[in-house]
């Protein structure tokens, strides 16, 4: 059975819909890559089954790394767990800290996902200060003086 322009593109079509039943947005790059098959093929009518298939497999391969790499790129997600952002930020202190007791400091702008944290410091400091966060410990960040 050869393979004809229309079947490339009632199987991507196919694979398309599928996609909306499933919801995994990966299913849909295959349905593409079989719509671009279906359209080179409208162009190159010629073309063999193994390069149909290995054409398919390559736009499928591809337009999946090109959206996981370049265009889903999330910039409002939550920066949770990323520790490197917070340090060197500024905060004014809402409750007072000292040595081996817990303050808390909050931020102009949200830090890893929240305005205010609870902190730790190596010497004690009055609430309203402006502390600089130094380190991230776990749920804790360590602030000093600025």
């Amino acid at each position: 059975m050869e393979l004809t322009w229309w079947h490339w593109m009632i199987l991507g079509l196919a694979l398309g819909l599928s996609e909306l039943a499933s919801g995994t947005f990966f299913v849909v790059w295959f349905g593409l890559g079989a719509i671009l098959v279906g359209l080179v093929l409208l162009a190159f009518p010629g073309t063999g089954f193994t390069v149909q298939i290995l054409l398919w497999t390559l736009a499928s391969v591809a337009l999946m790394a090109l959206w996981f790499k370049v265009f889903r790129r999330d910039p409002d997600k939550t920066q949770s767990g990323q520790a490197d952002e917070a340090l060197g930020e500024i905060g004014v202190l809402v409750r007072a800290v000292e040595p081996f007791q817990k303050g808390e400091v909050r931020f102009q702008k949200p830090v890893m996902g929240s305005e205010v944290w609870t902190c730790l410091a190596d010497e004690a400091i009055a609430a309203g200060e402006r502390v600089r966060v130094v380190a991230v410990d776990g749920q804790l960040l360590k602030v000093g003086k600025t």
